[in-house]
């Protein structure tokens, strides 16, 4: 009733994001646009307003990239608890809805398949039903970005569909592929059913955790401030640990997916809200040393790791002045560190002691800093007084370089 997109794009973009995704369709089988091939969607019941197109409109006006993430084809195994009933309390052993047939069209046929991952025997009927939705989806909003929350599905279908995909978005930029498909390696995932992957066929998604170091192509990790959905019991997490992994990812060229979760009005509560205003008080300090940068020769110094791997955020190291992850542009590279150094230190970094550089400089300040080469190390004097939050970014001026790319999503 209160979901106000242009108003969240806007917040978003200024907290720092440079594209927007919006759920397509979760694991519950329900649509979040106007579905020709599904009667159960966002216009048809509940809302009833597009809210993929609407997400869609807002972020464009912002000037985002827009993205969708489809969760579907999981749903045949996972949402078949449905056929269920409770186990224990006062309607203990009363079926649930699924197991009348007359809402089949919502809760599917009767079937016994409650894989725990990716379906295990779905039907050919609803394989077909999930490449017509989906490319559906393609079909009203040309998303620059589709993310599929496993591997690539239904092997013959599932190449249908990413094919189309494509080829739209060819089409509709005159020969020029501009299209992004996210999906996981199941390697990653040595005890789940994902679909397939090969590497080439789309960017690699890291649910909720970090690659190790650089990837040569870029990569996304998805992860949420809080849970998935609205849960006053969750933890958020701090200003501080989302800009922490922001820098981690971005330093080994990936590209951070961040969830804020609703109200079921469609808000967002104080809470994320003061986030996103920390995050947009940093950024308007920071962001040359993120936006359009690419990863350096090495992605960082100092002691503290975020672990490696999918669901790894429970591990939190802390980070302090000795700690610093870097990017770079064509005549810069970025030291982000994540502590100012005690009363007249200076930060020591060995990691830029043989590069050539001459000037260094704090992002959100005007006058260059002091600095100096002692023995493999470069120490560079922080300003008199402590200015900002959170991180801070040292841009070394370096020779411009004649081979820089700049990335596109970054």
């Amino acid at each position: 009733a209160r979901f106000d997109p242009e108003r969240l794009a806007a917040l978003y973009r200024r907290a720092g994001a440079r594209y927007l995704c919006a759920l397509g369709a979760h694991h519950d089988n329900f649509d979040c646009w106007d579905s020709r091939h599904h009667p159960w969607n966002s216009v048809n019941h509940g809302p009833r307003r597009d809210i993929v197109g609407e997400w869609r409109r807002a972020a464009r006006a912002e000037g985002l990239r827009f993205g969708v993430s489809e969760h579907l084809e999981r749903s045949y195994s996972w949402f078949n608890l449905n056929k269920a009933a409770d186990r224990a309390g006062p309607l203990a052993g009363v079926p649930y809805d699924g197991a009348d047939p007359r809402h089949a069209s919502l809760y599917f046929e009767a079937h016994p398949d409650t894989t725990k991952w990716y379906p295990g025997a779905p039907s050919p009927a609803f394989c077909q039903n999930w490449l017509d939705r989906i490319n559906d989806l393609v079909e009203q909003h040309d998303p620059d970005l589709l993310y599929t929350d496993g591997g690539l599905p239904f092997g013959e279908i599932g190449r249908r569909m990413l094919a189309h995909f494509y080829n739209r978005n060819l089409e509709r930029r005159g020969g020029r592929l501009d299209a992004v498909y996210a999906l996981k390696d199941p390697a990653m995932h040595p005890n789940e059913v994902l679909g397939d992957y090969r590497p080439g066929v789309g960017t690699l998604d890291v649910e909720r955790g970090v690659v190790d170091d650089i990837r040569d192509e870029p990569w996304q990790t998805d992860t949420c401030v809080g849970a998935w959905d609205y849960d006053t019991r969750q933890r958020y997490k701090t200003p501080l640990e989302v800009i922490t992994l922001l820098l981690d990812v971005v330093s080994k060229n990936g590209n951070l997916l961040l969830n804020f979760p609703p109200r079921a009005d469609g808000t967002l509560d104080d809470e994320c809200e003061w986030i996103l205003g920390e995050l947009a008080a940093w950024f308007a300090r920071n962001a040359e040393g993120v936006h359009g940068t690419r990863p350096w020769t090495r992605f960082a110094e100092g002691p503290a790791r975020l672990a490696a791997g999918s669901f790894a955020e429970d591990k939190r190291p802390v980070f302090g002045a000795r700690d610093f992850r870097f990017t770079r542009t064509r005549d810069a590279v970025y030291a982000h560190v994540f502590g100012w150094p005690a009363d007249g230190e200076p930060w020591r970094l060995r990691a830029l002691a043989d590069t050539t550089f001459d000037e260094v400089r704090l992002l959100g300040e005007d006058a260059p800093l002091a600095w100096r080469r002692e023995g493999d190390h470069v120490c560079v004097a922080p300003p008199a007084r402590r200015a900002g939050d959170y991180s801070w970014c040292l841009r070394f001026r370096t020779p411009p370089s004649a081979n820089f790319r700049p990335q596109d999503i970054a």
